[in-house]
């Protein structure tokens, strides 16, 4: 068997352009039938590591962050939902929508990760959060969501109040830091080119030609 194209997409669970990004990758992947050629995985990376537990408006966050108005604000949420929709995946921007610690997300992705389990649990998340609207730093959410993929959840919140594991995810955010990664989404490929932001279907094709090619 040949080897497989390996892809490691950094990310937060409350990034609304990961998502797209994403179900843009899925897409290609899906379009060019060769879904039995990718090992991909998904890495940690915090938006907002600072978040405190009871977590911040998000309209208020992102005028704070980026001193975006709520005109612009707009704009830019009717996009995003507009994208999605095109792609599957729905967002549903309200007024009381607030931004969240996602650290224990994180943490889950990694268990889940070891369960053949991680990418579903990823888009689970997702769309809990921007889909559902549900707190995915609340435990009895992450609970419900753990359960909704299979995965055996009182195991799972176990590694939560693990300080091994905890130490592990921030490790690898760490790494992924040192390699220069400031904003998500980035993939990268077979850990030696990378690309920034949601590209194109059309531009992950490219990128996936040239490396099937390259073998």
């Amino acid at each position: 068997m040949k080897t497989k194209i390996k892809i490691d997409v950094v990310s937060d669970v409350v990034c609304p352009w990961c998502a797209i990004g994403y179900k843009r990758l899925e897409q290609a992947i899906t379009e060019m039938g060769i879904q039995d050629k990718i090992e991909l995985a998904w890495q940690p990376f915090e938006l907002n590591p600072n978040m405190p537990p009871e977590g911040q408006n998000v309209e208020e966050h992102i005028t704070e962050k980026y001193g975006s108005t709520p005109e612009q604000q707009k704009e830019s949420k009717a996009h995003m939902t507009a994208v999605g929709a095109e792609l599957g995946f729905k967002f549903d921007y309200f007024k009381d929508m607030r931004m969240v610690n996602t650290f224990d997300a994180h943490v889950l992705l990694d268990y889940a990760k070891g369960q053949g389990k991680q990418t579903a649990l990823k888009m689970r998340l997702m769309n809990s959060f921007f889909g559902e609207r549900k707190d995915v730093s609340n435990r009895s959410v992450l609970k419900e969501e753990l359960e909704a993929v299979g995965l055996n959840a009182t195991e799972a919140l176990a590694v939560l109040d693990n300080d091994d594991m905890r130490n592990k995810i921030k490790f690898e955010e760490n790494y992924w830091k040192n390699l220069g990664v400031s904003s998500v989404p980035t993939v990268v490929f077979n850990r030696k080119s990378a690309v920034n932001g949601a590209q194109p279907v059309a531009v992950y094709k490219q990128i996936l030609t040239e490396l099937l090619e390259s073998e």
